[in-house]
Protein backbone atom coordinates (compact mmCIF):
# COMPACT_ATOMS: atom_id res chain seq x y z
CA UNK A 1 0.00 0.00 0.00
CA UNK A 2 1.91 3.43 -1.42
CA UNK A 3 0.98 6.55 1.39
CA UNK A 4 1.45 10.06 0.16
CA UNK A 5 2.80 11.92 3.09
CA UNK A 6 2.19 15.82 3.33
CA UNK A 7 5.08 18.16 4.56
CA UNK A 8 5.48 21.80 5.52
CA UNK A 9 9.47 22.58 5.13
CA UNK A 10 11.24 25.65 6.05
CA UNK A 11 11.84 27.95 2.70
CA UNK A 12 13.70 30.71 3.72
CA UNK A 13 15.08 32.48 6.79
CA UNK A 14 12.85 35.38 8.31
CA UNK A 15 14.10 39.02 7.82
CA UNK A 16 12.34 40.44 10.88
CA UNK A 17 8.45 38.93 11.28
CA UNK A 18 8.18 35.86 10.08
CA UNK A 19 5.41 34.95 7.51
CA UNK A 20 3.82 32.10 5.92
CA UNK A 21 5.97 32.74 2.91
CA UNK A 22 9.02 31.24 4.95
CA UNK A 23 7.05 27.97 4.70
CA UNK A 24 6.33 26.00 1.80
CA UNK A 25 3.92 22.44 1.68
CA UNK A 26 5.54 19.79 -0.07
CA UNK A 27 3.62 16.48 -1.11
CA UNK A 28 6.31 13.04 -0.80
CA UNK A 29 5.38 9.47 -0.45
CA UNK A 30 6.11 7.85 2.14
CA UNK A 31 9.20 5.13 1.95
CA UNK A 32 9.17 1.62 2.55
CA UNK A 33 10.35 0.75 5.86
CA UNK A 34 13.64 -0.56 6.84
CA UNK A 35 14.75 -3.07 9.63
CA UNK A 36 13.99 -1.59 13.16
CA UNK A 37 12.18 1.14 11.58
CA UNK A 38 8.57 2.35 12.39
CA UNK A 39 5.92 4.03 10.42
CA UNK A 40 3.85 6.89 12.99
CA UNK A 41 1.05 8.24 11.74
CA UNK A 42 0.62 11.47 13.25
CA UNK A 43 -2.34 12.51 15.46
CA UNK A 44 -0.80 16.27 16.69
CA UNK A 45 1.80 18.49 15.98
CA UNK A 46 3.15 21.06 18.34
CA UNK A 47 4.00 24.63 17.75
CA UNK A 48 6.17 26.47 20.59
CA UNK A 49 7.91 29.67 20.95
CA UNK A 50 11.21 28.34 20.55
CA UNK A 51 10.67 26.99 16.97
CA UNK A 52 10.95 30.76 16.14
CA UNK A 53 14.83 30.78 17.27
CA UNK A 54 15.64 27.98 14.95
CA UNK A 55 14.65 29.66 12.06
CA UNK A 56 17.48 31.68 12.16
CA UNK A 57 20.84 31.24 11.35
CA UNK A 58 22.52 32.73 14.18
CA UNK A 59 24.46 31.28 17.23
CA UNK A 60 21.93 29.86 20.06
CA UNK A 61 21.46 26.96 22.70
CA UNK A 62 20.32 24.95 19.10
CA UNK A 63 21.11 24.02 15.80
CA UNK A 64 19.53 26.08 13.36
CA UNK A 65 16.29 24.91 11.30
CA UNK A 66 18.21 23.08 7.91
CA UNK A 67 16.70 25.24 5.03
CA UNK A 68 14.03 22.93 3.00
CA UNK A 69 13.58 20.31 5.28
CA UNK A 70 10.71 19.94 7.30
CA UNK A 71 10.08 22.09 10.22
CA UNK A 72 11.20 20.66 13.88
CA UNK A 73 8.86 20.16 16.03
CA UNK A 74 7.21 17.59 18.72
CA UNK A 75 4.10 15.05 17.63
CA UNK A 76 2.11 12.56 18.99
CA UNK A 77 0.73 9.97 17.05
CA UNK A 78 0.13 6.00 16.68
CA UNK A 79 2.20 3.29 15.15
CA UNK A 80 0.81 2.37 11.86
CA UNK A 81 3.47 -0.43 10.60
CA UNK A 82 6.35 -1.25 12.53
CA UNK A 83 9.77 -3.68 11.86
CA UNK A 84 10.95 -3.58 15.03
CA UNK A 85 10.16 -5.56 18.26
CA UNK A 86 9.84 -3.09 20.72
CA UNK A 87 6.75 -1.46 19.22
CA UNK A 88 3.58 -2.93 17.70
CA UNK A 89 0.94 -1.82 15.46
CA UNK A 90 -1.41 0.78 17.47
CA UNK A 91 0.53 2.07 20.00
CA UNK A 92 0.32 5.27 20.85
CA UNK A 93 4.08 7.57 20.58
CA UNK A 94 5.39 10.51 20.92
CA UNK A 95 8.46 11.73 19.50
CA UNK A 96 9.84 14.47 17.46
CA UNK A 97 8.20 13.97 14.00
CA UNK A 98 8.39 17.62 12.77
CA UNK A 99 5.50 18.99 10.42
CA UNK A 100 4.10 16.55 8.89
CA UNK A 101 1.84 13.33 8.60
CA UNK A 102 4.02 10.17 8.55
CA UNK A 103 7.59 9.65 10.09
CA UNK A 104 9.80 6.79 9.58
CA UNK A 105 11.58 6.56 12.48
CA UNK A 106 14.56 4.64 13.50
CA UNK A 107 13.50 3.06 16.62
CA UNK A 108 16.66 1.65 17.62
CA UNK A 109 17.95 4.90 18.41
CA UNK A 110 17.10 5.05 22.03
CA UNK A 111 14.71 8.03 23.24
CA UNK A 112 13.70 9.11 19.54
CA UNK A 113 10.33 7.45 20.54
CA UNK A 114 8.26 6.62 23.98
CA UNK A 115 5.09 4.53 24.52
CA UNK A 116 2.57 6.80 26.15
CA UNK A 117 -0.34 5.57 28.34
CA UNK A 118 -3.85 6.90 26.83
CA UNK A 119 -6.15 5.19 29.41
CA UNK A 120 -5.69 8.31 31.91
CA UNK A 121 -3.95 11.18 30.16
CA UNK A 122 -5.69 12.43 26.68
CA UNK A 123 -2.94 11.73 23.60
CA UNK A 124 -2.50 15.64 22.90
CA UNK A 125 -1.57 16.69 27.00
CA UNK A 126 1.63 14.38 25.91
CA UNK A 127 2.54 17.58 23.74
CA UNK A 128 1.59 19.89 26.90
CA UNK A 129 1.20 19.44 30.19
CA UNK A 130 2.44 16.21 30.40
CA UNK A 131 5.27 16.73 28.06
CA UNK A 132 7.71 19.16 27.53
CA UNK A 133 6.12 22.32 27.82
CA UNK A 134 4.84 20.62 31.44
CA UNK A 135 8.71 19.30 32.03
CA UNK A 136 9.72 22.99 31.79
CA UNK A 137 7.23 24.57 34.06
CA UNK A 138 8.25 21.85 36.61
CA UNK A 139 11.99 22.36 35.87
CA UNK A 140 12.11 26.22 36.04
CA UNK A 141 9.61 26.39 39.39
CA UNK A 142 11.11 23.40 41.42
CA UNK A 143 14.62 23.35 40.26
CA UNK A 144 15.30 27.34 40.05
CA UNK A 145 13.13 29.19 42.17
CA UNK A 146 12.20 26.47 44.19
CA UNK A 147 9.45 27.86 46.28
CA UNK A 148 8.53 27.98 49.90
CA UNK A 149 4.86 27.72 51.23
CA UNK A 150 3.40 31.58 51.72
CA UNK A 151 6.01 33.07 49.03
CA UNK A 152 4.31 34.46 46.29
CA UNK A 153 5.39 33.61 42.46
CA UNK A 154 4.87 35.43 39.11
CA UNK A 155 4.13 33.76 36.07
CA UNK A 156 4.36 35.63 32.76
CA UNK A 157 2.22 34.42 29.75
CA UNK A 158 0.00 32.44 32.44
CA UNK A 159 -2.44 30.89 30.32
CA UNK A 160 0.60 29.21 27.88
CA UNK A 161 1.43 25.76 28.03
CA UNK A 162 3.97 26.34 30.14
CA UNK A 163 2.93 29.40 32.32
CA UNK A 164 -0.59 27.65 33.32
CA UNK A 165 1.61 24.53 34.77
CA UNK A 166 3.86 26.61 36.53
CA UNK A 167 1.18 28.52 38.33
CA UNK A 168 -0.71 25.52 39.33
CA UNK A 169 2.24 23.78 40.57
CA UNK A 170 3.09 26.42 42.62
CA UNK A 171 -0.32 27.00 44.56
CA UNK A 172 -0.10 23.32 45.24
CA UNK A 173 2.93 24.42 47.15
CA UNK A 174 1.09 26.81 49.25
CA UNK A 175 2.63 29.95 47.37
CA UNK A 176 0.57 33.16 46.68
CA UNK A 177 0.61 33.13 42.32
CA UNK A 178 0.53 36.12 39.83
CA UNK A 179 -0.39 35.77 36.11
CA UNK A 180 0.49 38.04 33.71
CA UNK A 181 -1.75 37.88 30.41
CA UNK A 182 -2.81 39.18 27.31
CA UNK A 183 -7.08 40.42 27.86
CA UNK A 184 -9.67 39.77 30.53
CA UNK A 185 -10.94 36.31 29.02
CA UNK A 186 -7.30 34.82 29.53
CA UNK A 187 -6.87 36.58 32.99
CA UNK A 188 -10.29 35.24 33.64
CA UNK A 189 -9.35 31.60 32.90
CA UNK A 190 -5.98 32.35 35.05
CA UNK A 191 -7.85 33.00 38.13
CA UNK A 192 -11.02 31.59 37.79
CA UNK A 193 -10.20 27.66 36.46
CA UNK A 194 -6.38 27.24 37.12
CA UNK A 195 -6.54 29.12 40.82
CA UNK A 196 -4.37 31.84 40.43
CA UNK A 197 -4.68 34.33 42.84
CA UNK A 198 -4.54 37.31 40.91
CA UNK A 199 -3.64 38.08 36.94
CA UNK A 200 -2.75 41.31 35.43
CA UNK A 201 -3.53 41.97 32.06
CA UNK A 202 -0.84 43.18 30.23
CA UNK A 203 -2.14 45.26 27.74
CA UNK A 204 -3.63 47.36 30.31
CA UNK A 205 -0.68 48.58 31.63
CA UNK A 206 1.82 49.26 28.68
CA UNK A 207 4.67 51.03 30.53
CA UNK A 208 6.78 50.44 33.53
CA UNK A 209 5.70 52.25 35.74
CA UNK A 210 1.69 51.67 35.47
CA UNK A 211 2.96 47.45 35.34
CA UNK A 212 5.09 47.69 38.55
CA UNK A 213 2.08 49.65 39.88
CA UNK A 214 -0.55 46.59 39.08
CA UNK A 215 2.61 44.47 40.64
CA UNK A 216 2.78 46.19 43.35
CA UNK A 217 -1.59 45.75 44.27
CA UNK A 218 -1.26 42.39 43.05
CA UNK A 219 2.09 40.92 45.14
CA UNK A 220 1.97 43.49 48.54
CA UNK A 221 4.78 41.40 49.96
CA UNK A 222 6.85 41.74 47.09
CA UNK A 223 8.01 38.80 44.67
CA UNK A 224 9.99 36.25 45.58
CA UNK A 225 9.88 34.07 42.72
CA UNK A 226 9.35 34.87 38.99
CA UNK A 227 9.05 32.58 36.16
CA UNK A 228 10.02 34.29 32.83
CA UNK A 229 8.78 33.43 29.32
CA UNK A 230 8.43 37.21 27.71
CA UNK A 231 11.16 39.25 28.83
CA UNK A 232 10.96 43.49 28.12
CA UNK A 233 9.06 45.69 29.94
CA UNK A 234 7.31 42.70 31.97
CA UNK A 235 10.75 41.69 33.43
CA UNK A 236 11.95 45.56 34.51
CA UNK A 237 8.05 46.20 36.34
CA UNK A 238 8.96 42.38 37.65
CA UNK A 239 12.60 43.31 38.82
CA UNK A 240 11.60 46.87 40.80
CA UNK A 241 8.85 44.66 42.73
CA UNK A 242 11.28 41.60 43.82
CA UNK A 243 12.77 40.90 46.84
CA UNK A 244 16.31 39.92 48.29
CA UNK A 245 16.96 36.46 47.58
CA UNK A 246 14.23 36.32 44.91
CA UNK A 247 15.02 33.98 42.21
CA UNK A 248 14.16 34.07 38.05
CA UNK A 249 13.65 31.27 36.02
CA UNK A 250 14.66 32.03 32.35
CA UNK A 251 12.47 30.17 29.79
CA UNK A 252 12.07 32.41 27.03
CA UNK A 253 12.37 35.74 25.71
CA UNK A 254 9.14 36.13 23.35
CA UNK A 255 9.23 39.95 23.19
CA UNK A 256 12.90 39.66 21.58
CA UNK A 257 12.08 37.04 18.98
CA UNK A 258 12.61 38.66 15.65
CA UNK A 259 15.44 40.81 16.47
CA UNK A 260 13.96 43.62 18.64
CA UNK A 261 16.62 44.74 21.21
CA UNK A 262 15.59 43.81 24.82
CA UNK A 263 17.94 46.19 27.55
CA UNK A 264 17.22 45.64 31.13
CA UNK A 265 16.10 48.79 32.69
CA UNK A 266 17.63 48.41 36.30
CA UNK A 267 20.85 45.69 36.35
CA UNK A 268 21.69 46.79 39.91
CA UNK A 269 18.76 45.38 41.64
CA UNK A 270 20.14 42.10 40.91
CA UNK A 271 22.81 43.11 42.82
CA UNK A 272 20.73 45.00 45.21
CA UNK A 273 18.42 42.29 45.73
CA UNK A 274 20.94 39.34 45.37
CA UNK A 275 18.67 37.63 43.37
CA UNK A 276 19.54 34.31 41.22
CA UNK A 277 18.60 34.54 37.88
CA UNK A 278 19.02 31.18 35.62
CA UNK A 279 18.60 30.42 31.95
CA UNK A 280 18.12 26.99 31.60
CA UNK A 281 17.23 24.35 28.45
CA UNK A 282 14.74 21.63 29.51
CA UNK A 283 16.76 19.06 27.03
CA UNK A 284 19.90 19.45 29.43
CA UNK A 285 18.15 18.15 32.58
CA UNK A 286 16.82 14.40 31.49
CA UNK A 287 17.97 13.18 34.49
CA UNK A 288 14.87 15.13 35.93
CA UNK A 289 12.39 14.11 33.69
CA UNK A 290 10.91 11.23 35.52
CA UNK A 291 10.18 12.76 38.64
CA UNK A 292 8.24 15.64 36.45
CA UNK A 293 6.06 13.18 34.37
CA UNK A 294 5.36 11.35 37.51
CA UNK A 295 3.71 14.59 39.16
CA UNK A 296 2.44 15.91 36.15
CA UNK A 297 0.75 12.61 34.66
CA UNK A 298 -0.80 12.04 38.14
CA UNK A 299 -2.32 15.94 38.05
CA UNK A 300 -3.86 15.45 34.85
CA UNK A 301 -4.92 12.45 35.67
CA UNK A 302 -7.05 13.37 39.01
CA UNK A 303 -8.01 16.52 36.90
CA UNK A 304 -5.54 18.22 40.04
CA UNK A 305 -3.67 19.83 36.65
CA UNK A 306 -6.10 21.88 34.27
CA UNK A 307 -5.18 22.98 30.82
CA UNK A 308 -6.26 24.08 27.62
CA UNK A 309 -5.75 23.56 24.09
CA UNK A 310 -6.12 25.95 20.77
CA UNK A 311 -6.32 23.48 17.72
CA UNK A 312 -5.68 24.06 14.03
CA UNK A 313 -7.11 21.52 11.62
CA UNK A 314 -4.73 19.97 8.91
CA UNK A 315 -1.33 19.69 7.46
CA UNK A 316 -1.73 23.23 5.76
CA UNK A 317 -2.56 25.37 8.98
CA UNK A 318 0.51 24.44 11.00
CA UNK A 319 2.36 27.85 9.75
CA UNK A 320 -0.45 30.86 10.01
CA UNK A 321 -1.17 29.12 13.75
CA UNK A 322 2.71 29.22 14.52
CA UNK A 323 2.53 32.74 13.50
CA UNK A 324 -0.66 33.24 15.54
CA UNK A 325 1.17 31.65 18.12
CA UNK A 326 3.78 34.56 18.16
CA UNK A 327 1.50 37.24 18.56
CA UNK A 328 -0.49 35.14 21.14
CA UNK A 329 -3.36 34.32 19.46
CA UNK A 330 -3.55 31.33 21.13
CA UNK A 331 -5.51 30.00 24.08
CA UNK A 332 -3.25 27.65 25.88
CA UNK A 333 -1.26 25.00 24.10
CA UNK A 334 -1.01 25.47 20.47
CA UNK A 335 -1.65 22.03 18.96
CA UNK A 336 -2.28 20.83 14.91
CA UNK A 337 -5.05 18.33 14.59
CA UNK A 338 -4.16 15.77 12.06
CA UNK A 339 -6.35 13.05 12.24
Amino acid sequence: MSLTNHQILLASRPQGEPTTDNFRLVETPVPELEAGQVLVRHHYLSLDPYMRGRMNDGKSYAQPQPLDAVMIGGTVGEVVASRNGNFNVGDHVVGMGGWQEYAVVDATQRGVLQKVDTRHVPLSAYLGAVGMPGVTGWYGLVKIIDPKEGETVVVSAASGAVGSVVGQLAKARGCRVVGLAGGPDKCAYVTDELGFDACIDYRQFPDLKSLSGALKVACPKGIDGYFENVGGVILDAVMLRANAFSRVAMCGMIAGYNGEPMPMANPALILVNRMKIEGFIVSEHMNVWPEALKELGAGVATGQIKFRESVAQGIASAPEAFLGLLKGKNFGKQLVKLV
